[in-house]
């Protein structure tokens, strides 16, 4: 790994090393509180649709208006986290998001609610590439930083485990409320952000015309996807979307290789580890996010449970991550990051093949059971990515990698929530789509786990210092 600065910040107290332990509880409330955000609302839906109209489309784009935004904006915020310092460029964030929380509360239509939804993704997309960056520059020590990041991981596993069960309970009384949730959390980390330490800065000049070009891609991406299955595939409309998904991707592409000051250096990807590991984290989040969103609708619309019910049912997928979230930190850095990877995506595909095979009429609490696999999966593939990315660049490229890695995870719950939304709407039957979209993830996973077991024999050649 690249040696990195040991210039003291400027919340450095002369002579004396600044504290870690602000840097690191900034870092969980923030990456806790957008991924709360996530799970509050998919319980919500069913709600939502009934208070504000709309169709599966509609209620998709509540969920992808968030998390494509926070997806295209990942590389970014992670070069002006760079160039401002990862402290300024978290405070804006979380400003944005906590402004826009308040909107989503406030809405009076569901085209209202999107356009919050899309402004609350801009906010996320700052906090969670500028938090791994505030960890970066607080702990010097690799094995110390893999146990921060343990524990950053941990603050999103409290909140996913966490969200459908309160999301749940709020919604019973008036579902305007998961997102005025948001507010006093958002107000502790800033508070709590005076006495970080800052990140090194580099000035970085805007790729805009990179910036421009993947949202455009991405947003005609996903549309396609999800009006397709209304539409019909075929349709104009549909094909311009996919023809203009296709064309801002390559400019993009070429951007980034030709252009001086690109968002996304290239070089990121040189390394077939850290590919795999960016596949690794994308086919976790499909699994994740898909999941979350159509078993919400299956508990609700089709077995008929309250919301309540549902975040319930929720719980035991999500309980024991935050439990687990240690032992992934310690098996990594027994073994090296590959070991809890692999394992991590096994466990994964088989809870969705155990949902496919489940029959039609099981009980509630035995689908719940099975999903744990899924959940639990997560808390050992998550942190493991992340440290082994962070381990390989230098301090002041920080941002722009945990950018790349969350880009990675928040684009898979995009494009998963999209896919699979549209698969359901273009089956016969609701369990035959849900049915579909499991076990193709599965099949997938399968194959990255097997890709990486590469990054087990990289793991043990590689010397952090």
């Amino acid at each position: 790994m690249s040696s990195v600065s040991t210039a003291p910040t400027r919340s450095a107290v002369a002579g004396a090393a600044p504290s870690p332990v602000p840097s690191l509880m900034v870092a969980m409330l923030g990456f806790a509180v957008v991924t709360l955000d996530t799970q509050v609302v998919n319980v919500a839906l069913p709600d939502i649709s009934r208070d504000l109209g709309g169709s599966l489309s509609g209620l998709q784009w509540v969920v992808t208006g968030y998390t494509l935004m926070f997806s295209s904006l990942l590389l970014f915020a992670g070069t002006f986290a760079d160039r401002i310092g990862a402290r300024r460029a978290y405070g804006t964030g979380m400003l944005i998001f906590v402004v826009a929380s308040v909107a989503c509360g406030l809405a009076p239509g569901l085209g209202w609610l999107i356009a919050a939804r899309i402004v609350q993704g801009i906010g996320a997309a700052l906090v969670t590439p500028t938090s791994l960056a505030l960890i970066r520059a607080a702990y010097h020590d690799s094995g110390a930083r893999v146990r921060a990041i343990a524990y950053w991981g941990m603050g999103g596993s409290i909140a996913a485990a966490a969200g459908p069960v309160l999301g749940g309970a709020l919604t019973e009384l008036d579902w305007r409320l998961i997102f005025f949730l948001n507010v006093p959390v958002g107000i502790v980390a800033s508070l709590a952000l005076r006495r970080a330490a800052d990140s090194p800065r580099t000035a970085t000049p805007f790729d805009g015309i990179g910036q421009l070009t993947a949202v455009l891609a991405l947003a005609a991406l996903t549309y396609g996807v999800i009006e397709g299955a209304h539409l019909g595939y075929g349709s104009v409309r549909i094909l311009v979307a996919f023809v203009v998904a296709g064309l801002a991707f390559a400019v993009f592409l070429t951007a980034q290789a030709l252009g001086r000051h690109p968002m996304l250096p290239l070089d990121l990807f040189r390394s077939r580890a850290v590919g795999t590991a960016l596949t690794v984290a994308f086919l976790g989040m499909v699994g994740f996010y898909g999941v979350v969103f159509l078993q919400g609708l299956y508990f609700q619309q089709v077995r008929g449970a309250s919301a309540f019910t549902t975040g319930l049912l929720f719980l035991p997928m999500t309980a024991l991550v935050p439990i687990l979230a240690p032992v992934a930190a310690r098996m990594a850095n027994r073994f090296g990051p590959g070991v809890p990877i692999i394992f991590g995506q096994l466990l994964m595909a088989a809870g969705l093949a155990g949902l496919v095979l489940l029959p039609a009429d099981a009980p509630l609490l035995l689908v719940a059971a099975v999903m744990i696999p899924v959940g639990v999966g997560g808390s050992f593939t998550v942190p493991s990515i992340a440290a082994l990315l962070l381990d390989s660049v230098p301090s002041h490229r920080a941002g722009t990698a945990s950018a790349v890695f969350n880009m990675s995870r928040q684009l898979g719950g995009a494009l998963g929530v999209a896919a699979y939304g549209a698969v359901v709407a273009s089956s016969a039957a609701f369990l035959n789509g849900l049915h579909i979209s499991l076990a193709v993830t599965a099949v997938l996973l399968l194959g990255t786990a097997a890709a990486s077991l590469t990054l087990r024999h990289r793991s043990r050649e590689h010397d952090p210092a």
